[in-house]
């Protein structure tokens, strides 16, 4: 089944895991300075959410940040540059009702929180943060689609917190 989902809710989502990820990109360029593919990760998905075109350059800046993740050896920079592949992958989110589509709409949250938990950090401050920053746009898309499955480690767990928090029915 195939889920309402227009173009301008597809760039204010990836705006908003653009600004998830750019929240803890510190923790990453403090390992390793002179990598710019996280950075460049959330720079292209910031394009596209600010009305550029969604191509192959998003998607390539996207496992770039995944291999600039596995080439860390820190926790903390490893699960922030999977929060910039987050926002990257935000911009490919399918509009098919299927629970694993959720991790398009909340993974740069969630290993945002992950990676503020792993550098001694607060998680629950930055899954406030991610909400409270979240437009309606970003609920009413999730609200479309089923739970998401987010698996049972600690990354799940931070998963379902987002997950939940932003199906909450928001109070503004």
């Amino acid at each position: 089944m195939e889920i309402a989902l227009s173009l301008d809710e597809l760039r204010a989502l990836s705006l908003w895991t653009a600004e998830c990820a750019e929240q803890v990109l510190p923790l990453f360029e403090a390992v390793a300075p002179d990598d710019r593919r996280p950075r460049d990760a959330i720079e292209v998905v910031r394009e596209f959410g600010a009305g550029g075109k969604r191509t192959k350059a998003i998607r390539t800046a996207a496992w770039a940040a995944l291999k600039a993740a596995g080439e860390v050896d820190d926790p903390a920079a490893e699960a922030a540059a999977r929060s910039a592949l987050g926002a990257a992958g935000s911009a490919y989110l399918h509009p098919l009702a299927n629970p694993t589509q959720v991790k398009h709409v909340v993974a740069s949250a969630q290993y945002a929180a992950y990676a503020r938990e792993l550098a001694g950090g607060d998680p629950m401050a930055m899954i406030r943060w991610a909400v409270e920053r979240a437009p309606n746009v970003v609920r009413d898309v999730l609200q479309r689609y089923p739970q998401g499955t987010p698996g049972r480690s600690r990354l799940g767990e931070l998963h379902q917190l987002i997950e939940a928090e932003l199906r909450r029915p928001s109070t503004s």
